[in-house]
């Protein structure tokens, strides 16, 4: 599989300059940035919860941190959230493998909440859609597109 069809659509509409990255097969956001030999202060993995309302909304930081749910219920501001599950993506990312969609959630009509550690970085790291291929561009550009909420939900 390759980059996911509208993800590189979004990404030249927006004229954003990416890299990507092809790595050996691997499914945690840790695993891909070991195989990928980045940082997982620089991996960006994207967490999906839904709202009480049953939106769904992106959590995306590190990957060798985990997200206080505690903390993004406050981002949020919707009250309680429910931590998604692989069954519950089936149709949310239209030619993404479960569990490797990127964190554009401008492409799929979601609030994308992003770790303030993240943008502390130049660049960012993500998955493409699949998980033997990553995406690397500025966090400038990610940040325009995607217009995240930006704070601390991260341990």
């Amino acid at each position: 599989m390759s980059v996911a069809p509208e993800v590189e659509k979004l990404l030249r509409e927006e004229g954003v300059k990416y890299e990507v990255i092809t790595h050996p097969t691997a499914y945690t956001a840790a695993e891909e940035a070991a195989v990928s030999h980045i940082s997982g202060y620089e991996w960006a993995k994207t967490v999906i919860f839904f709202t009480k309302k049953g939106e769904p909304v992106m959590a995306v930081l590190s990957a060798s941190h985990h997200v206080n749910a505690r903390l993004l219920e406050d981002l949020v501001g919707s009250g309680k959230l429910r931590l998604a599950e692989e069954s519950d993506f089936a149709g949310l990312y239209p030619n993404c493998e479960p569990g490797a969609m990127p964190p554009l959630g401008n492409l799929y009509g979601q609030r994308v909440y992003v770790d303030q550690r993240l943008t502390e970085d130049e660049t960012i790291v993500f998955n493409a859609g699949n998980h033997t291929e990553a995406l690397r561009m500025s966090y400038a550009d990610f940040a325009r597109m995607t217009k995240p909420v930006v704070g601390n939900f991260a341990e």
